[in-house]
């Protein structure tokens, strides 16, 4: 017996089939919050418009699992090529050059997703989709690669939905709870070993940048309990700092720009803000960010030995730990959920909000670009770009592991990223 071949795992096919379904059904209904007058607009300019994304997934998802893992034919050579890579425009020059009479009807776009859809759906249920001769299809790589690529542009959707105007999408009822800011005390954090990264043996699935595991050593250091408030931020752009990019000046106050309204500001809300801004703002405060071990070994590490999975424990994802899974579009106050809080009581750490770090986008050592997607983190190991951890309101629970890592430009301010102030023992 071929001791490769034996090693690879069984997938469960009805499993992966309802993710699909549901990544796509997701996707339907987040297009279907767009009015149809806005589906070639660009509301952030070096993004592509609507039409791109709703024509990307699929044919993303049909290029790497069939034609490119399982070698099947081409679908329709020419709309591939237009919908096949995702990645931002390089300037405003370049994205205008596709004009909207460039793309393809809405109609001929579901119509060619749904021929996607059917071939990908068909191979999940029949095809080898684990096989250890072909790179892309080891241990199932491909066919994970889509799920979770389709998954991470959800929330790329809302970012972009949020900056449409109010009148060009579908508004979206959600309670908003404000209350008084809590206290916001730095924990101490004793010294010790952080794990980062997975185990290639172990784990089902991860993209490059997350491998290999590896341990670092971590000085004692203290860390805020929740991550800085609106109310907070407001005393430092009092003081003359920068305003975050989700506040509005109104009649010499500041409102928040919501997903779907405009909004009072809420005083108890992690402040989303870009990486630059949040450096400047933890040195207003003689403070600095966290560096990528030190956030995990505040979210993951515990007094003794053990390394927990999440923050709260070994638990799956669960409401009660956290803002993510599109519970909703818009943040929580910071002391929403004392139930995900770490072994050192350091709350919202995942959810709310991806957490920014100090650290530089960079690969492991031992790194290898991945066989089924190898432009996905290469291109981006530039210095320019920091890591962020955790989750946001719309990321979604697939993507919640100890492992995963984001990354954005210093000054990019569409993320729904916040950040806490650490410091030196």
């Amino acid at each position: 017996m071929d001791t490769l071949a034996a090693a690879e795992p069984v997938l469960d096919r009805d499993a992966l089939a309802r993710w699909y379904r549901r990544n796509r059904e997701r996707s339907e209904r987040l297009f279907g919050l767009v009015d149809e007058q806005s589906y070639y607009e660009r509301p952030i300019a070096l993004r592509h418009p609507f039409a791109f994304y709703e024509g990307h997934l699929p044919a993303f998802s049909f290029l790497v699992l069939n034609e490119r893992g399982l070698r099947q034919e081409p679908l329709d050579a020419r709309l591939e090529k237009l919908f096949e890579r995702g990645i931002d425009p390089a300037s405003t020059q370049a994205a205008q050059a596709l004009q909207p009479s460039d793309w393809p009807t809405r109609a001929q776009i579901l119509e060619f997703g749904s021929r996607c859809d059917q071939r990908v759906l068909d191979a999940i249920a029949h095809a080898k989709l684990a096989d250890a001769s072909v790179p892309r299809l080891a241990r199932g790589q491909a066919v994970y690669t889509i799920l979770e690529h389709e998954a991470m542009h959800h929330e790329t959707l809302v970012y972009i939905i949020h900056r449409l105007a109010a009148d060009h999408k579908t508004y979206v009822r959600q309670e908003h709870t404000d209350s008084t800011p809590p206290a916001n005390e730095f924990v101490d954090v004793a010294a010790g070993t952080a794990v980062l990264g997975a185990d290639r043996e172990t784990a089902p699935f991860g993209w490059d940048n997350e491998f290999a595991e590896h341990s670092v050593d971590v000085e004692r250091f203290g860390v805020q309990r929740y991550p800085v408030t609106n109310g907070e931020y407001l005393e430092f752009v009092r003081d003359g700092g920068p305003p975050p990019p989700f506040w509005i000046e109104r009649d010499g106050g500041f409102a928040l720009l919501g997903a779907f309204e405009e909004l009072p500001l809420p005083k108890s809300w992690p402040v989303y803000a870009t990486n630059d801004q949040a450096r400047a703002y933890a040195a207003w405060k003689g403070a600095r960010l966290m560096t990528e071990a030190e956030y995990h070994r505040a979210a993951f590490a515990t007094p003794g030995a053990h390394v927990r999975a999440m923050p709260w424990g070994d638990a799956p994802p669960q409401p009660q730990y956290g803002n993510f899974d599109f519970a909703q579009f818009d943040p929580q106050p910071v002391d929403a959920h004392p139930a995900g809080a770490s072994a050192w009581g350091v709350e919202q750490l995942v959810g709310n909000g991806w957490e920014w770090t100090q650290t530089p986008f960079a690969p492991f050592e031992g790194f290898e670009p991945m066989a089924s997607y190898p432009q996905y983190s290469t291109d981006f190991f530039d210095g320019k770009h920091y890591v962020m951890k955790g989750a946001s309101p719309v990321t979604a629970r697939e993507l919640l592991r100890s492992s995963f890592r984001n990354w954005f430009y210093a000054d990019y301010p569409y993320m729904y990223a916040k950040f806490r102030c650490a410091r030196s023992a």
